[in-house]
C-alpha cells in the first residue's frame, strides 16, 4: 500500500513563502525552485517534487482509536494499480448497528496531505461517536505528479469499491472473515455521503456531479444520499471581496497566493482559462449549468474568517438559484480548516458546532 511519508512539524508554524525561486542553487540536479509553498511542497525545474515535513504520519491504532476507544480503524488498498487506500473507521460496539457511511476526502490544495495525516485521522475518529456514521478516508493520487482529473477519478473508484463492498453485504458473497468484514457489517450502504474539506470538498462535489451523470451506471446497492462540502476549494480569474481584503494570521493554512499556487500545480498543464477552469470555478462560463446537474441534498460549511467565505457563500446561492438543496453553516471567528489544524482560539467549540451540524445533516438525509 502506497504511502507518503511526512515528518513533524508544528502545524501553527508559518508555512507560506511563495516565491518561485527561479535561478536558486540546483538540488540535486534538478534544477531551480519554480513552485513552493513554503515547509509543505517544493517543485523543481525539472518536475522533481519534494513533500517537505508538515504533518506526522500516524498509524491507525492511534490516539482516538486506540484500544477500548470505542472507534476501530484500518487501512485497505482501493485500487492497487494506482496507489489508492482507504482508511475505515467504525464504531467499535456491534451493538450500535448499522450506521450510515461518509466517505471522506483530505484537504491539501491536491497536492499535499494524506489520509494518515494525524490531523485528519483525529478529526474523522470523532465521527463514528459524535456524528453516527462509519468513515471511509480516501487517500488519492496528488498533483503535481498526478494533476486533475485524477483526484477527481479516484473519488470515483472509491465510490466503485464501496458498491463493491455494498453488493458483498448483500449477497454475503465473501468470507465473514475477510479484511473489511468488520466495517461492511456496521455499515448501511444505502445512507451514503459524500465529504470533504477544502481541496477534499472539492472533490466531494466534482465525484457527486459525475456519479449524477452516470458515470458508474446504477449504484444500487448504494444510494447517495446527501454531500456535506467542508470550505469546499474553488478559484476564479476575478477575485472576491473576502480574498482581496480578509487579513490572513501567521497560523492562515490558505493566503491568497497559497490559494493560486495550489491551482497552478493541480490544473493540467496548458489548461485553458486559468482560474476559470470548470474543474476550478464551477461557475465560470465553460462549467456544466448547475441546473442540469444532478446533485444530491448538501450541507456547505463556510467559515468566516477564510479567504474563500465569498467564493463559498456564492457558490451557495448559484446552487439554490439551481434548484438545488442546500443547507448552509458559517462558523464565526475562524479560518480555513480550523477543524483540523486548530489554530484559532475558537477552532475547539466551531469543531463541535460543525460535528453537530454534520450529525443532524446526516440524521435528517436518512430518515428521508
Amino acid at each position: 500500500m502506497r504511502r507518503r511519508r511526512m515528518g513533524a512539524l508544528h502545524v501553527g508554524e508559518p508555512r507560506v513563502s511563495f516565491q518561485p525561486q527561479v535561478g536558486s542553487k540546483n538540488c540535486g540536479g534538478h534544477g531551480a525552485v519554480v513552485e513552493e509553498i513554503h515547509g509543505l511542497i517544493r517543485v523543481h525545474k525539472d518536475g522533481h517534487v519534494e513533500r517537505l515535513p508538515a504533518v506526522p504520519d500516524v498509524p491507525c491504532e492511534w490516539g482516538s482509536t486506540a484500544a477500548g476507544s470505542g472507534v476501530i480503524a484500518r487501512d485497505v488498498a482501493v485500487d492497487r494499480a494506482t496507489g489508492v487506500w482507504a482508511r475505515l473507521y467504525a464504531p467499535a460496539a456491534v451493538s450500535a448497528g448499522k450506521v450510515p457511511v461518509v466517505v471522506y476526502f483530505h484537504g491539501g490544495g491536491f497536492c499535499v496531505g494524506s489520509a494518515a495525516w494525524s490531523c485528519y485521522h483525529e478529526f474523522l475518529a470523532q465521527l463514528p461517536l459524535r456524528a453516527g456514521c462509519a468513515v471511509m478516508s480516501v487517500d488519492y493520487r496528488l498533483a503535481p505528479e498526478h494533476r486533475l482529473p485524477a483526484a477527481f477519478d479516484d473519488g470515483v473508484a472509491a465510490v466503485r469499491w464501496l458498491r463493491q463492498q455494498a453488493g458483498y453485504s448483500r449477497n454475503n458473497s465473501t468470507s465473514a472473515s475477510d479484511e473489511v468484514s468488520w466495517w461492511r457489517s456496521r455499515c448501511r450502504f444505502d445512507r451514503v455521503f459524500l465529504m470533504g474539506d477544502s481541496a477534499g470538498a472539492s472533490i466531494a462535489f466534482h465525484v457527486a456531479a459525475r456519479l449524477g451523470q452516470g458515470q458508474l451506471g446504477a449504484l444500487a446497492p448504494l444510494s447517495v444520499k446527501g454531500a456535506i462540502l467542508i470550505q469546499p476549494f474553488f478559484g476564479g480569474e476575478a477575485r472576491t471581496a473576502s480574498e482581496k481584503t480578509t487579513p490572513q494570521p501567521p497560523r492562515s493554512a490558505l493566503s491568497l497566493a497559497t490559494s493560486d499556487s495550489y491551482w497552478r500545480m493541480a490544473l493540467p498543464a496548458g489548461a485553458g482559462g486559468g482560474r476559470d477552469h470548470p474543474w476550478c470555478n464551477p461557475l465560470s462560463r465553460g462549467a456544466p449549468r448547475l441546473e442540469a446537474l444532478a446533485l444530491p441534498p448538501l450541507l456547505v460549511c463556510v467559515a468566516e474568517a477564510d479567504i474563500l467565505r465569498d467564493r463559498n457563500l456564492e457558490l451557495c446561492r448559484a446552487l439554490r438559484k439551481g434548484g438545488k438543496s442546500v443547507e448552509q453553516a458559517t462558523y464565526g471567528g475562524v479560518g480555513h480548516a480550523f477543524q483540523v489544524l486548530h489554530n484559532y482560539h475558537l477552532s475547539q467549540p466551531r469543531t463541535q458546532e460543525m460535528l453537530a451540524h454534520i450529525r443532524a445533516f446526516v440524521s435528517a438525509r436518512s430518515t428521508s
